[in-house]
């Protein structure tokens, strides 16, 4: 961890190193591989400020995550590429990123300890942090939804959507079915995978965007999903009723990731980039804007504006941790057991 003196001594350096020599040129562009999500919003707040800041110009490339990443490791042509962790723990293991500096991070020191080095200190922070839990239209249900068990329900026949298990949070929904009849589901898939079979009849959808979900809630067709956070505003938008679910068993923690490609030719105004997202004027600004979880530990917020995500040391602790790596290795066999209930 960097002292009070050195984290100065690092501030200083980054801005010599960066803002001084590329002041007296011509912007510099630094292309970032991101979701597409709150566009305007990341613009007016992280975008353009750096740009000012840092006279850079930042290109954006848009997708979701398997795709951008299969792009950097094909054709490179990205600086910083922002992943869930599931898809970046792929990245590391392919060897498509750069090793992080942390002297050039020094809002590295300010952030929560889980999410400094969430993969390993060679590689990138955790910028927000998100949860994967239970929405539900309380108008429609007998009862609340107080545990991860609920969504196996009779009345619930028909009424759910999960994530396909292509995306981050699906195969997290194996280990849910598996805590259900006592198990680990990587030590008894057997057993996990039975478990998930007898929640089929409660599917309706199983869905690869957050867009998809709030229009599965927007057209009545599920009062149930399991979720990441990120979708819980606009589905409350669209359905007042709708709550986010306290769980017994407590939610697994999804961590967005910042990495710098391997390949990229900017890796000093890469490292800016980083630090200058996990700065707390910019947590803040984002966390009220699109409702990011916020990592550092300066920003203050007010119950309002922490009401969709995760938010102080507490919370953040609660959270489940999915291990990676047993995650990635489990995927093949996991995902043809998958395809044998839900389909392709």
């Amino acid at each position: 961890m960097l002292s009070f003196k050195m984290r100065g001594f690092a501030t200083m350096v980054l801005a010599s190193v960066i803002t001084t020599p590329l002041a007296a040129q011509e912007p510099r562009t630094l292309v970032v591989s991101e979701w597409g999500y709150g566009a305007e919003k990341l613009q007016e707040f992280l975008y353009k400020p750096f740009e000012k800041q840092f006279n850079a110009k930042v290109v954006i490339e848009s997708g979701n995550n398997p795709d951008r990443l299969n792009k950097l490791k094909i054709r490179g042509g990205v600086d910083v590429i922002w992943l869930t962790d599931a898809f970046s723990q792929q990245g590391i293991d392919s060897g498509a990123f750069a090793e992080i500096d942390p002297a050039l991070l020094p809002n590295l020191t300010d952030l929560y300890d889980i999410a400094k080095a969430p993969q390993g200190e060679k590689f990138g922070p955790g910028y927000t942090v998100g949860r994967y839990g239970i929405i539900y239209d309380s108008a429609k249900v007998s009862a609340p939804i107080t545990s991860w068990k609920d969504l196996w329900r009779e009345e619930f026949k028909g009424k759910v959507a999960m994530p396909g298990f292509n995306t981050t949070s699906g195969p997290m929904t194996v280990i849910v079915a598996g805590d259900r009849v006592g198990v680990d589901a990587f030590a008894n898939p057997d057993a996990a995978f039975a478990s998930l079979a007898e929640l089929k009849p409660n599917i309706v959808k199983t869905y690869n965007s957050g867009s998809e979900l709030v229009n599965l809630f927007s057209t009545g067709e599920v009062i149930v999903g399991a979720l990441q956070d990120f979708a819980v505003p606009a589905i409350q938008a669209a359905i007042p009723t709708a709550k986010w679910a306290p769980l017994d068993e407590g939610n697994f923690v999804i961590f967005n990731t910042m990495n710098i490609a391997a390949k990229s030719e900017n890796k000093d105004l890469a490292h800016a980039f980083i630090n200058f997202r996990l700065d707390p004027k910019v947590q803040k600004d984002l966390a009220i804007a699109v409702g990011d979880g916020v990592v550092n530990k300066k920003v203050e917020l007010t119950p309002e504006e922490a009401k969709s995500a995760a938010y102080g040391a507490e919370a953040i602790a609660s959270l489940r941790k999915p291990d990676y790596r047993k995650l990635l290795d489990a995927k093949e066999d996991w995902s043809k057991r998958w395809n044998l209930i839900f389909g392709q």
